[in-house]
């Protein structure tokens, strides 16, 4: 078979989703690869097809049993022979496992990194054909990346000594410029072919908002939302089991996740979550790597994370169906306080003595970056966008900053005054020092310094801190100031050659809060916009349906079919093998195990509701 007969039989789709088949291509003409691919863009797939087409076996290295075990679950549900080796399985387990593998059992293996150092895995390796070993999370190899994990340098080594080298292919959703090369290099990918299809999630709606009443907000969100599944992260346990006791106790259905929980407490949560028993799971951002669950919602960020990779990979957890989600960031000053100080608490065991001081520079400069995000007035897509090197072109028109209400405000004058200050503590002084000295603030502190004697001392008194703070914030973005990386970061100049144009102007802008609920409702399409009130009904049937099935086979539902998929049955009204194939998400394996069970549900439904209009595609009137 070929990748579009693979794709269709296997997996049910009739078409590749956008470097999908690139990737694919590349692997097939025995080339070295990257793909640099957005969370829900489809990267397993780039590697599940071409392992159906490759003679041997394929090794996908991933540091998450949860997603290991996923992957299989999906992957024997498809009709695909596979099979993980990690920690979870028993020493007699994994012989079995492996010895299958030899006979040939299986077409795709996972692995922990861990594993590539076990005399019997490697013994195996050098025995089996490996056609292809994949990389998946691939900035974890990365010192520069967000999720550095040592165990993944063992990785070139153990292919180093295999008889013949295979294929070598590497996957992540996260990575800047410095990261991908790293991987690169790292991996030592001979003439990749490197693939990058954006960063940009159009179904995510970006919101930020500043607010003390967090946990009221993130109650009336829940009780707002009541049948949508969604993640609420948190920075400390704490905050985790403080949240938790404040939704739980007023009835919702909520679980919890963070490492201060036994493993089996951890387990059966997560699973709650994952088998829509409490479909709200509150966590700190120990939870969710590896978690396929495409239905998540929104996702809510009860504090700020400490990096913009954190953050998009988290929030990226939401919508990963395609259908439009909410990633909401509730930023409060203390936040960043929080994360400084989990910063210098951070363990360097595990690094070399001389990456320290720049590994703590760095964390710096990413967490200058996430505080930049959440103070920005601009387009909240574009600030991720050019973050990860993408070019943008004009507002998105769908984040929440481009939905709000400004006034623009003439700073120029107090912008000079700003830079005289920095240009008077000659770099010396970080943001508190230069907004006491321009406040006029009676500190002992300032008086030390000497900064009670600078001409800008008290220039901007009539000012309040807050439209200070809002102005620097604005100038460290314009680039007329920047900060720098060291453990206490002081203010500097950076190009103020545009403010020596009298006719330039520094405008801020600002916004009077208003009440999430009123603000103006986005008018992005769903797959549900062709529902009619008949094809909801029929659509939570068919939800209700695929739950029952889901515990009988202890199977979380999203494997059995996506949301997305039972939609597309409730538009397209299958009466048939052949229509039901012809369904998204419905390949032939899911077909003979499922697709007679859902077929007889929509007949049902029909006779039951003769008359009923189910759907109604663009362009037909609505005579109801």
């Amino acid at each position: 078979m070929n990748a579009n007969e693979i794709l269709k039989q296997y997996f049910g789709y009739d078409s590749f989703r956008e470097g999908q088949e690139q990737m694919i291509h590349t692997i097939m003409e025995g080339r070295d690869a990257l793909a640099i691919m957005p969370t829900g863009a489809g990267k397993s797939i780039c590697y599940q097809v071409p392992a159906l087409m490759l003679p041997g076996i394929t090794v996908v290295i991933s540091p998450l049993i949860s997603l290991m075990q996923d992957q299989v679950k999906a992957l024997n549900e498809a009709g695909i022979h596979a099979a993980f080796i990690n920690s979870s399985l028993s020493e007699s387990q994994i012989t079995k496992a492996l010895a299958m593998a030899e006979q040939g059992a299986y077409k795709i293996i996972y692995v922990a990194p861990e594993r590539l150092e076990s005399p019997q895995f490697v013994q195996f390796a050098s025995r089996a054909e490996l056609s292809m070993v994949t990389v998946d999370e691939a900035h974890c190899i990365s010192q520069w990346g967000q999720d550095f994990r040592p165990s993944y340098l063992k990785i070139i080594e153990f292919v180093s000594h295999l008889p013949e080298r295979p294929i070598l292919s590497a996957f992540t959703a996260t990575a800047t410029e410095e990261v991908k090369n790293d991987i690169v290099c790292i991996l030592n990918l001979k003439n990749p072919n490197v693939i990058v299809t954006g960063f940009d999630r159009e179904n995510l709606y970006y919101r930020v908002e500043h607010m003390k009443g967090k946990g009221d907000f993130v109650v009336e969100y829940v009780r707002t939302h009541p049948n949508e599944s969604g993640i609420i992260y948190c920075a400390t346990r704490k905050n985790v089991d403080t949240l938790y006791e404040q939704l739980f106790k007023k009835g919702f259905p909520v679980t919890k996740y963070h490492a201060g929980l036994g493993q089996a407490d951890r387990k059966k949560n997560q699973d709650d979550f994952i088998y829509d028993r409490t479909p709200v799971m509150i966590a700190t951002n120990a939870f969710g790597m590896g978690i396929d669950k495409s239905n998540v919602r929104y996702v809510i960020h009860y504090n700020m994370p400490q990096s913009m990779e954190n953050y998009y990979q988290e929030a990226g957890r939401a919508g990963r169906d395609g259908e439009p989600s909410q990633c909401i960031l509730l930023f409060s000053v203390q936040d960043v306080m929080i994360n400084k100080f989990l910063l210098e608490h951070k363990d360097f065991s595990e690094v070399p003595d001389e990456d320290v001081e720049l590994i703590k520079q760095r964390d710096a400069h990413r967490l200058q970056v996430m505080e930049g995000y959440c103070k920005t007035t601009g387009c909240l897509r574009n600030y991720i966008l050019k973050y990860f090197g993408e070019k943008t072109v004009g507002a998105c028109d769908h984040c929440g900053n481009c939905h709000r209400k400004y006034q623009e405000t003439d700073m120029t004058k107090e912008a000079k005054w700003v830079i005289n200050c920095v240009a008077e503590t000659k770099g010396r002084y970080g943001l508190t020092v230069v907004l006491g000295t321009l406040l006029g603030a009676n500190r002992a502190r300032l008086k030390e310094l000497g900064t009670i004697h600078y001409k800008s001392y008290g220039a901007l008194k009539d000012c309040s801190e807050a439209e200070l703070r809002t102005l620097i914030s604005q100038m460290l973005l314009d680039g007329y100031l920047y900060q720098t990386e060291d453990r206490y970061s002081v203010l500097r100049m950076g190009d103020i050659s545009p403010l020596k144009d009298e006719n330039h102007r520094v405008l801020i802008r600002t916004y009077e809060e208003t009440e999430p609920a009123r603000r103006q409702k986005t008018s992005r399409k769903r797959s549900t916009d062709s529902l009619t009130r008949a094809g909801y009904e029929l659509f939570e049937q068919l939800r209700q349906l695929r739950l029952t099935i889901a515990r009988e086979e202890a199977m979380p539902p999203y494997i059995i079919f996506s949301d997305k998929t039972l939609i597309d049955m409730c538009a397209k009204v299958p009466q048939s093998k052949e229509e039901m194939l012809n369904v998204s998400g419905v390949g032939a394996a899911k077909f003979q195990k499922y697709g007679q069970k859902f077929l007889d549900e929509i007949h049902t439904y029909q006779l039951q509701h003769p008359n009923a209009i189910i759907s109604m595609q663009d362009g037909e009137d609505d005579e109801s």
